[in-house]
């Protein structure tokens, strides 16, 4: 960075001769200093992954959780500050609450990404606040709308994906998730391939013990997000620990191959 100490890293708000805005690149490092996250849409839900580090084994398990319920049928995973994620997430419940009852209906997820990503890009425009570092992925799936999901940078940028990453290892992560056929995979399909990736990817030389997070919303959860039930969630996390101890590479059981 070539205008590094010559003061146009102190504000948001301030452009460097050369066109950037270096406290959006200094939140973005944050995320890229976090946990891998994915979010995987199939034909009928969406599912999150979420590599949740564990620095010191005294905490609870359920302790900073990466995967959060913002409506009965919206789900966000955050990847990089855990306090800046828990703001965004009650930001998140805050919108859907006041479109509920406003319109007496549940918040359609693209009224909720744009609003959210407004929200992120205004911490990016003044000098006396700095941006979120934070990414964020939300999805949802409804009867009229079907699957959808979009992914939300600290700058506010916004898109729609059928599959996207986040964090560490969240290249590593984009070109394993290409392999995968994510339109004919079932939902349980997904998440074995999901968790494959997330342990996969897991350095255990720099980082410390994990706890992989899962979630989905789709038809089996009648449309509710939710944490996937106990029974599922062990055979998938074995499903995933296997394929590490195999040494196999994420497309061994690709569906439809």
């Amino acid at each position: 960075m070539s205008s590094i100490g010559t003061g146009y890293d102190l504000s948001a708000s301030q452009f460097s001769p050369d066109g950037r805005v270096f406290q959006i690149e200094y939140a973005t490092k944050s995320v890229e200093n976090s946990g891998t996250s994915i979010g995987l849409r199939g034909r009928n839900g969406v599912l999150l992954a979420v590599e949740k580090l564990i620095p010191n084994q005294l905490y609870e398990d359920d302790c900073g959780s990466r995967i959060h319920n913002v409506d009965v049928h919206i789900g966000l995973a955050v990847c990089g500050m855990i306090a800046d994620g828990n703001h965004i997430a009650d930001i998140a419940r805050q919108e859907a609450a006041s479109y509920k009852q406003q319109f007496n209906r549940l918040i359609p997820l693209q009224i909720l990404n744009d609003r959210l990503s407004s929200y992120l890009h205004a911490y990016t425009l003044y000098s006396a606040v700095r941006p979120f570092g934070v990414s964020v992925i939300i999805c949802s799936y409804t009867k009229e709308n079907g699957p959808e999901m979009y992914m939300i940078d600290p700058s506010g940028v916004s898109s729609g994906y059928f599959g996207c990453a986040m964090g560490k290892a969240k290249q590593a992560a984009k070109t394993e998730i290409e392999k995968i056929t994510l339109a004919d995979g079932s939902m349980e399909d997904l998440l074995t391939q999901a968790a494959k990736i997330i342990y996969q990817l897991h350095d255990d030389l720099k980082d410390k013990e994990f706890k992989l997070e899962l979630s989905w919303v789709c038809d089996q959860t009648e449309g509710k997000h939710q944490l996937l039930p106990p029974a599922l969630y062990k055979k998938i996390n074995e499903a995933g620990k296997n394929a590490l101890k195999d040494g196999g590479s994420s497309d061994e059981d690709e569906p439809g191959k």
